[in-house]
């Protein structure tokens, strides 16, 4: 299985200037591409209704080759041509995927069309190999130099390409694609389950909470920064000044909560041979606007795929229940069904077998116990007593 190890580094002032040209060089042939295949689906989709794509090696010649030769993309030849290519190339993967989503083909969230790039976003060029070598402790990348990323972890094999990233903030990162093994390694406990929150991030079935870092004092300052942006000049010097600001702020809270939930799924999935969380619905959530900003805080989705990728690297058996199971109207003792309580409410008292529940606390072990196959008859009764909060 494919891994990717991201490493920050910091260019010396000739280097980021190199890279800034060969950011820029990406962008517009992957605009220049982009262009052309709109063109292309456009008419052929008013001719015969069906869209046809040049082929790759069409748009390289178009974009690259013959662009070199003309006085208006002279300056293409400045910079490496093999991250060139692969911006070509990955605009063929990216409308593939288009069409695949289009047809049902692919799983998940559709997928939207390709989209132009702006300078003011994150900027990207990949080399394959033969455009970068590692030497030593520093990387080569071809026509901008040696450079020396801060090793915090050893490359398990020879990486097959390296990307050069640029943040919004203005920070450098070499992400290495590498081929790892799956490692099996004895878990100490059978299964957990797992119900996300929001005041408390993850409730388990053996007990265990964990809370979330508080976002509030970086989010409210990410607010104040945007109505200070709103209100200055477009292509001030100050307004990039904010900008980058704003950025910092989004770094910082996206740091935090990567480190957070790395944490705490590589706990989870290195404890437990059986993992089940609940399909939650993030993007209906996010529609009440009362709730919006905290839950997109969270990462909900973003735990649920970390765990999923360290239960296959570890040999884990990773399940998710459905998203309708009544988890938090039953009770996970004796099965009886109470129904739809507020979410204000946060206790029950079953009076079919008098066992008062923390309310997530419940949730988890119902999921548990769907994910392993060992539901209670949800038609169940018990007695003809109304079970209060």
């Amino acid at each position: 299985m494919k891994a990717r190890y991201q490493f920050r580094f910091y260019p010396t002032d000739q280097q980021q200037q190199l890279l800034a040209q060969l950011f820029g060089c990406v962008r517009v042939v992957w605009n220049d591409a982009l262009a052309i295949c709109k063109q292309s689906v456009s008419v052929a989709f008013a001719s015969t209704r069906k869209a046809k794509l040049p082929s790759n090696n069409d748009l390289q010649k178009l974009v690259i080759t013959q662009a070199k030769k003309t006085d208006e993309r002279l300056w293409l030849s400045d910079v490496s041509n093999i991250p060139l290519q692969q911006s070509v190339a990955d605009l063929g993967i990216a409308y593939k995927n288009f069409f695949d989503s289009l047809k049902g083909k692919r799983k998940g969230k559709k997928v939207g069309s390709p989209k132009f790039k702006k300078k003011a976003q994150r900027q990207s060029a990949r080399f394959r190999i033969g455009g970068f070598s590692i030497k030593g402790d520093e990387v080569y990348l071809a026509k901008i130099g040696n450079v020396k990323p801060i090793w915090s972890r050893q490359l398990p094999s020879a990486p097959s390409s390296v990307t050069v990233i640029k943040d919004c903030a203005n920070r450098y990162f070499l992400s290495f694609i590498v081929e790892i093994e799956p490692v099996g390694t004895d878990a100490k406990n059978q299964s957990i389950g797992i119900d996300l929150g929001l005041k408390t991030f993850a409730v388990m079935s053996n007990g265990e909470k964990a809370i979330s870092p508080d976002y509030s004092k970086k989010d409210r300052k990410i607010r104040k920064l945007q109505r200070k942006l709103a209100r200055q000049q477009k292509g001030s010097k100050r307004r990039e000044r904010t900008r980058i600001k704003i950025a910092k702020q989004h770094n910082q809270i996206a740091d935090t909560r990567k480190d957070f939930l790395h944490k705490l799924s590589t706990k989870v999935v290195s404890q437990n041979q059986a993992i089940i969380l609940e399909d939650l619905n993030v993007s209906g959530m996010v529609k009440n606007r009362r709730l919006a900003r905290v839950i997109s805080l969270q990462g909900w989705r973003e735990f649920r795929v970390l765990c999923e990728a360290k239960s296959e690297k570890l040999g884990r058996d990773f399940r998710v229940i459905n998203r309708w199971e009544p988890t938090s109207q039953t009770c996970s003792c004796c099965g009886y069904r109470w129904g739809k309580i507020d979410l204000s409410v946060r206790s029950v008292l079953c009076l079919n077998c008098n066992t008062t529940h923390d309310r997530d606390e419940n949730a988890s072990r119902n999921i548990e116990m769907v994910g392993m196959g060992h539901r209670h008859d949800l038609k169940r009764t018990g007695s003809d007593c109304q079970t209060t909060s």
